[in-house]
């Protein structure tokens, strides 16, 4: 009797010495529930590891259509909760600011800034030199108007009759006077307006709803100018980011109809759409707030 226990004994050590699917097949069911219970990353931190990868230094300018489309779908899913903005405040006197949403090499290859507008706040026309830009409203409306340069570059072949740059210039500072409703005249040089032709790109109201839009270095409205038609908060994706020394310096313009520079007879069904667009200073009511990011932690 004690050789058969024996015998079975030995047939059952060699069964799982020479056979450990058993094991592994009971064991399986635990690793799933335990990978059930692993917290997916945040909707930023996602965003951020996609603009690691999109962004690295190694990637060849311009972005690809795959690489422009992975970052709109995802873009077109966040919104204002993820970046830590409650329901209850979208509505408050934020005033115009701007948010960092992360230092994290941001200096180097993109940065990802939250700009809030109160109603009727404005940001002058600007261009984004040799940058590729990607923005979601994340709440409210927000009226973009924007141009591309006309290429090869086209300045005023001759200042004409009806061109004055010292009225021109007191005609910016009225203007900006008006958008900005500030006590005080923006001063610019009157013996140097320096103006090109840009062509309008965009000219409409945008929501959550519309989704991501991209701009281009040369392309989809470099320039352009916001006017917040509610209160509204903006997620931008900047790449490169603005840096002066690299040759990458915020300029601001201020748009004039084609017929600003020459005779009105010139103007035909091709020009409809142009612009002259006169570089001016950065205007002295511009402010930009820095705010305080409080959504969630994004880790590199």
């Amino acid at each position: 009797m004690f050789s058969k226990f024996q015998k079975a004994s030995d047939k059952a050590g060699l069964f799982l010495q020479n056979d450990t699917s058993l094991l592994r097949l009971c064991c399986r069911p635990r690793q799933l529930h335990m990978a059930k219970k692993k917290t997916p990353p945040s909707k930023v931190q996602t965003l951020y590891d996609l603009c690691k990868k999109t962004f690295s230094p190694s990637a060849t300018p311009p972005l690809s259509s795959q690489a422009v489309y992975n970052l709109c779908s995802l873009l077109d899913t966040v919104g204002p909760t993820d970046v830590g903005l409650k329901e209850e405040s979208l509505d408050d006197d934020r005033g115009l600011g701007i948010s960092g949403l992360n230092e994290l090499n941001r200096v180097a290859r993109w940065a990802q800034p939250i700009t809030y507008l109160d109603i009727h706040e404005f940001i002058p026309l600007h261009d984004h030199p040799g940058m590729t830009v990607f923005s979601k409203v994340l709440y409210g409306s927000l009226h973009v108007k924007a141009y591309d340069w006309i290429e090869p570059a086209c300045f005023p072949e001759t200042k004409g009759p009806g061109y004055r740059p010292g009225a021109l210039c007191r005609s910016l500072s009225l203007q900006l006077l008006q958008l900005s409703k500030c006590c005080h005249l923006f001063q610019c040089d009157q013996s140097d307006i320096r103006v090109r032709l840009g062509k309008l790109a965009v000219d409409t109201v945008l929501t959550p709803a519309c989704g991501t839009s991209v701009l281009y270095p040369k392309s989809g409205g470099n320039l352009h100018c916001f006017t917040a038609v509610t209160p509204c908060a903006v997620l931008d994706i900047l790449s490169p980011p603005y840096r002066e020394d690299a040759g990458r310096k915020c300029t601001y313009y201020i748009d004039y109809p084609y017929s600003t520079f020459g005779s009105k007879a010139e103007i035909t069904d091709e020009k409809k759409g142009y612009a002259w667009l006169a570089e001016i200073n950065t205007p002295d009511y511009l402010y930009m707030r820095s705010g305080i990011y409080a959504g969630p932690a994004v880790e590199d």
